[in-house]
């Protein structure tokens, strides 16, 4: 029986540069708990959520296409040129949206008529919504930070949605009981929107 080398059973995505301590993986790990700093820290204002999260996605996407390290200075570059009027303007939507879920939900825990069959529906409608959004800044240009789009996106690929609701739910247990991790949720967030929409562009082409 032929001797096999232990070095050439090793995982072939377990190269390491000459110097590299950590493999790729953990190099991806990093960059995803760094987009996510940066990422609550440029939602602090509330109206920049849209643009952080898009920021967020751009700056992942190209460390997909090109494998450099992500950086804030990179960060910062896309926040930059995201933070436009309209999308500003599209900041306000949110937080809006969020106030009428919390008045829904108030109203839905006293005893109106239909609350047991309103509430999941309206757990749904966020948890869809929550979906159509980080779709839509996940888009690659030039269709960024389109509702339209994002809905669209939403439609027609299916499966991609579930599996970036899934993302979101699980994101939901993680800051529910381990609040303090709840500042670096953004970045996986962004990171599953973005490898959805990548996948997404992969099946089309």
């Amino acid at each position: 029986m032929t001797h096999v080398p232990t070095a050439s059973r090793r995982d072939s995505r377990d190269h390491r540069e000459p110097g590299e301590v950590f493999g790729p993986g953990f190099s991806l790990f990093a960059d995803v708990l760094l987009v996510g700093l940066l990422t609550t820290a440029a939602c602090l204002p509330v109206v920049t959520a849209p643009a952080a999260f898009a920021a967020a996605s751009a700056t992942l996407r190209q460390t997909a296409d090109h494998g450099v390290q992500v950086r804030a200075g990179t960060y910062v570059g896309h926040l930059r040129a995201l933070m436009t009027a309209r999308v500003l303007a599209a900041g306000c939507v949110p937080p809006l949206l969020a106030l009428v879920v919390l008045i829904d939900a108030a109203l839905l825990r006293s005893s109106l008529p239909g609350a047991a069959v309103m509430s999941p529906a309206l757990a749904l409608l966020t948890l869809g919504a929550t979906v159509v959004g980080l779709r839509a800044t996940a888009l690659e240009a030039p269709h960024r930070l389109s509702a339209r789009e994002g809905f669209l996106r939403s439609a027609v690929d299916p499966r991609g949605s579930l599996l970036l609701a899934g993302a979101v739910l699980l994101s939901v247990v993680l800051a529910w009981s381990i609040p303090l991790l709840i500042p670096l949720l953004p970045g996986p967030s962004a990171f599953a929107a973005t490898v959805v929409e990548l996948r997404s562009g992969s099946d089309r082409s």
